[in-house]
Order: structure tokens, then sequence, then C-alpha cells
């Protein structure tokens, strides 16, 4: 398939150079005949190619009808982007991109040399990319020439948003001439790049080249579900088994990072680690191994992983589970770009696999759940990849004769093979044992219990009346019979026992165990009988009356009571509704005749003193001669006489 005609001469050369056949969606929907001198809205998730759709878009701003850019002097288009790493990575691709035109290429991130920038950008150059806060220090200082500008890309703005970077952003596209072209790319259009997008774009035309959160067409997704104490070994034989090129495994913290990284180093793995703490040097050459080989495997967090592109990233494990379906889509876009095939391996400890299904379900992700690979699966594998080892299809050279013919001279075949397995083996890493969960993601309808096959009826003489539930009767029949609780069918409860029937194929062995009349545990006897008995409504508890007990409503009008007494204060009580003094019965008994009693007179009240106004208060706080309350002056003790002793006979 040909590249559309709407391309420049010089930009298409470069693409077919670079091996591009056809475009990404996002990469033809930007050069379409309406997109032409407009600014864009872009949506496009991570590892769409938006890269190359914007270095195309800007094209015929900065070339206009000419295949030659003029020699270098102000930027002529800008390029903004959240972090170092991906920055970095646009500068790359900008410059195959551009090959032809003579492009001159800076940067400006922060974490390098500023004096080194500068001078950058006094010798010129057409594209400038950067990050917000180095590039808002440049304009502060004036390095950065802003009069110039015919386009300003602002490359995963809601990141940027999020990162905290919107003052700056403000701050540069204020300072970028009126007339230029502004063209936003962002996975996502929340509200406050919808706002910014209106304050610094005129008729901006919307661009949805794919909906946020829909799977990455070329990825394939697996779900491997391990106990949490093996995590560490499935990320072991995952790496074994794809054997890929590079791989990044992704973990929550950075000390996971440093305690995954160095057991994958003590096996015999190849490893670099991205953390938030390493500085831009450390993360440089982390980057750099892994671009030139030295390094195969990159073991990171989702903050410093943002915008890295790796060559040759087939295979993306997730060592810790994502928080959510947008974390695992970021990192599973680490592969499987610009029409690559990747995989994507979602490592679940067992009791935490339902919360790996929900964010693969919010993510519209339909993964493949797998086994993880056993430690005889991966040596099986690795034997037939020796057999197949294309070093063994080349030729001897001259140089290797002479070696080659003493070894043969001196060795059977048979030893030189041996030999040659051994040191293959030996220079991998040795697998691990995983144990394989078992796979639940099936159908989680409730469990029922199979059609019970009719039997024989026995009883037991304990029924309601002891408090026989089927909670502990099932266990005694079951112990006492010698049978499951799979033997047994209904069982029904009476007064004085309960019947309960077994299943026909067990009824020999149950008699068996309890005997024509056996007894059971607490005294209880077990017997066979013809059939069940009739069934028995439960007596209602004597607790309350039978139907649903009454709801207290406090809003309800106070019933009457016929015996209450009218109490004092009512408005309905008359004066002779109250007993008289005279009229109240006397408690003394009657006086009997012949009986002499004697009357005391009633002991005279005692006449009440007056309240003191001093009561309650201290006996000191009787005013003194001169007007104030003090306490008493305690007498001074004697001090003793230590010279005195007493007289001893």
């Amino acid at each position: 398939m040909s590249l559309p005609e709407t391309i420049l001469p010089p930009i298409a050369r470069a693409l077919d150079a670079k091996g591009y056949a056809e475009l990404t969606p996002v990469q033809s929907a930007v050069i379409e005949d309406n997109t032409a001198g407009r600014d864009l809205l872009v949506s496009a998730q991570t590892g769409s190619g938006k890269t190359v759709a914007f270095g195309m878009a800007i094209a015929p701003t900065l070339l206009g009808e000419a295949e030659m850019l003029p020699p270098p002097g102000a930027p002529l288009a800008l390029v903004i982007a959240p972090t170092r790493e991906l920055a970095m990575q646009v500068q790359r691709e900008l410059t195959w991109l551009y090959a032809e035109t003579g492009a001159q290429t800076a940067q400006g991130v922060g974490g390098m040399d500023q004096r080194t920038e500068r001078r950058a950008l006094e010798r010129g150059a057409h594209i400038v990319v950067g990050t917000p806060g180095r590039l808002r220090d440049h304009i502060t200082r004036g390095a950065l020439d802003m009069s110039a500008l015919r386009a300003v890309v602002l490359d995963e703005a809601d990141e940027m948003l999020d990162l905290g970077f919107r003052e700056d952003l403000e701050f540069i596209l204020a300072a970028a001439p009126e007339d230029r072209r502004t063209l936003l790319f962002s996975a996502t259009v929340p509200k406050p790049i919808a706002e910014l997008a209106k304050t610094f774009q005129k008729n901006a035309l919307r661009i949805t080249a794919a909906s946020t959160g829909q799977q990455h067409a070329d990825i394939e997704y697996k779900l491997m579900s391990v106990p949490a104490a093996e995590r560490e070994n499935a990320v072991i034989n995952t790496l074994l088994w794809y054997d890929s090129t590079n791989t990044i495994v992704f973990a929550s913290t950075r000390e996971a990072v440093k305690h995954l990284s160095a057991r994958l180093h003590n096996r015999g793995f190849d490893v670099v680690t991205l953390s938030g703490e390493l500085t831009q040097a450390e993360r440089t050459n982390a980057l750099q191994s892994m671009r030139d080989g030295r390094a195969r495997i990159c073991v990171a967090t989702d903050v410093a992983a943002r915008g890295i592109d790796l060559p040759n990233l087939d295979l993306v494990i997730h060592a810790d589970l994502p928080m959510n379906a947008e974390t695992l889509l970021h990192r599973s876009g680490r592969t499987g770009r610009a029409g690559r095939k990747g995989t994507c391996v979602v490592i679940a400890p067992a009791h935490r696999k339902r919360v790996a299904l929900s964010i693969l379900r919010t993510a519209k992700i339909e993964a493949e759940n797998i086994a993880p690979p056993s430690a005889e699966a991966i040596d099986a594998r690795y034997r037939e990849t020796i057999l197949t080892n294309a070093l063994l299809s080349d030729p001897v050279t001259e140089d290797e004769q002479p070696s080659i013919a003493s070894l043969v001279e001196k060795w059977p075949a048979e030893a030189l093979a041996a030999a040659y397995l051994r040191m293959q083996l030996a220079a991998r890493p040795v697998p691990e044992d995983v144990t394989a969960t078992a796979d639940d993601s099936g159908d989680r309808s409730p469990r029922t219990r199979d059609a019970f096959a009719g039997g024989s009826w026995f009883k037991v003489t304990i029924g309601r009346k002891q408090r026989a539930e089927p909670r502990w009767l099932l266990p005694m029949i079951c112990k006492a019979g010698g049978v499951t609780k799979s033997a047994i069918g209904s069982i029904r409860i009476f007064d004085t026992e309960t019947h309960f029937e077994v299943a026909a194929d067990k009824v020999d062995s149950f008699l068996r165990s309890v005997g024509k009349n056996g007894t059971g545990e607490r005294g209880v006897h077990i017997s066979s009988i013809d059939g069940p008995g009739e069934r028995q409504e439960r007596p209602q508890s004597k607790r309350r009356p039978p139907g649903p007990p009454e709801k207290y409503d406090p809003m309800a009008p106070r019933p009457e009571r016929a015996d209450r007494k009218q109490r004092y204060g009512s408005s309905s009580l008359r004066p002779d509704d109250f007993e008289q003094p005279g009229e109240r019965p006397s408690t003394r008994p009657a006086e009997q005749p012949g009986e002499h009693v004697t009357i005391r007179p009633a002991k005279s009240a005692k006449s009440a003193k007056p309240v003191s106004k001093d009561k309650g208060k201290p006996k000191w706080s009787k005013p003194t001669a001169e007007g104030d309350a003090r306490p008493p002056k305690k007498k001074a003790a004697k001090p003793k006489d230590h010279k005195k002793t007493r007289a001893v006979d």
C-alpha cells in the first residue's frame, strides 16, 4: 500500500526509508485536506504514532512549497513534552523525519546542561523540543527567540496538566506569535484541556483517532494467576518463556523495583532500572543500555517510564497490578507501537485475580487466562532453540578449521554435542517451580445440590423438644453411619424424633455401621422405618404473638387507661377530687378495752437558725483590720536543739 499523496515529498521519502507501508489512523487524519493550516485538537492514545503525525501535520507550515528549509536561525516550530525522555524521543523521531529537509533540531529539557542548550539555540535551530519548565526558563533569559514561530505542538497535554505545568504552558503560549498554528495532542480531553484549547486555539478542528480506553489492536493480553509468594518466580519463568529482545517489567514502588531488579540480576539477567530517585545521567545510561543491547530487561515504576520508547520492545510484564484501567493502558502502550506486535502479561496474585479482571473489564480488554510456564516446558522449548541455532548452519572459516579438526580428532561427536548442550544450558538462567492456581473465572452462579435419588428412611430418637437442629444432626448421622452428607436426603424434625432419608446405594453400608438398632452420639438410637411421617408446622414461639411485630410509633396518640388516676396539675381536677386531711384513715390500731394508752405530746419543731452570710466560707475569710481576707498565720515551730541529748545511765 502506497503512502498518501498529501504527504510532502521529502517527508514521504523519509517514511519510505524507515519502512512505513501504511499510516496509522491518527497519522492519516491529520494530513487530510480539511486540516491544512488549521489548529488541531487531537485525541489519540499512547503508541498510536502521534510524533510522526504532528511531524507530518506541521511540515506544510514549515516548508511551504519548498523541499528544503532555510538556514537555521530563530526556531520555526516548538514542541512541548511532559518528560525528559519523551522530549528526547520526539527529537530523535523528528530528526529522521526531517532528515531530507536540512532541519536542525535543538532541545531544552530539565536535568541537562543549560549552557550547552543555550549555545545550540544561539547557533540556530528549525525545531526546538523541550519540557515546559526549561523552555520557560530559556524564554525568560532571552535564549529562546519566539518571534519566528510558525507552529507550537503540545504532546500529551493532559499529562502536562496533571504534572502541574499549566502556568508554564500558558506563559509559553502567550509569548508565541498570535498567527502561529497550535496543535494539541492528548489522550483524553477533560475540562482543563478544553479550556486551554479555547483560550489559545483559533477555530480548532477536533480529531478523535481512537476512543479512550479502547484495547490496542496490536497487543496480545495474557492474565496469569499465581500464589502471592511465587509472583517473582512467575516473572522469571515468563521472561524465559517469551525470550523477548527487550522487555519492561512494571513494579508499583521504588523499593519493589530495587528488590525485583536485584533478584533478576542474581539469576543472571541483564537488568537496568528506572525510578524517580535516579539522576538524569543514570536514566540516560539505562535507556542507552537497552538500545545498544547491553541490557534486555528494564524494571521501572509508572512515573519513571512515562514517555519512553524502546526499540524492539515486544513484552510488557505487570509484576504489580496497576491501580486502574488508565494505568494499565499506559503501561501496556510501551509495546505494540506504530504497527509492531506486542505481548502484555498481567501477573495477578490468586487473592487479587478478581481485581485484575475488573481492571481489564473497565479497560475493555479481553485477556487470555494462562498458567505460568513450568520449568519442564521452558527446558523443552530451550532445547528446541538450541537445535535451530543459526550458528550451526554457518560455514566453517579458515581460522576455525585447525581448532575444529583437533577437536574432532581428539573427542567423539557425542562428547562434543554434550559439551555444546551443557554450555548452552549453563548460559541461561534456571527456571523456577511455580504453582498454577485453579481457574475460577468461569460461571459464578450459586452452587445447588445435585438431585437426590430416592432411598430408605430412618429415624433418630431426638426431636424438637430436645432442641434438635440439622446443623448438628447431620454430622452426627454421618459419623454414626460412616457416610458423607451427600448421602443424606431430606430431614424432618418432629417433637420427639427426627426422620431422615439415606441414598439407596448407601443404605447397606449405613445399616452395617449403625446396626439394626444402633446407638449414636448423646445416647440416641437410630433405626429404620417404612416411610417419613407427615410434615408438621413448626410451633410459634411463645415470646410474642404470631404475625409481624408491631412497629413503635412515637407520634401515635397515647392510649387511654381507665384505671389511671388523675395527676396533680391537671386542668380537669376539682377541689373535691382530693382527700381532706380529716378524712385520711388512721393507721393506728384500734384501742382495746382495758388497755391504757399513753399519748405523748408531739415534739415541737426547733426554731430555724438564721443562715449566716459567712456560711460556706473558710474560717480565715473574715476581713482583717486592713480590710482584706488573709489566712491566719501559723505559729513558728521552735527549732530543735540537737545539742541536748538524753542522759543514758
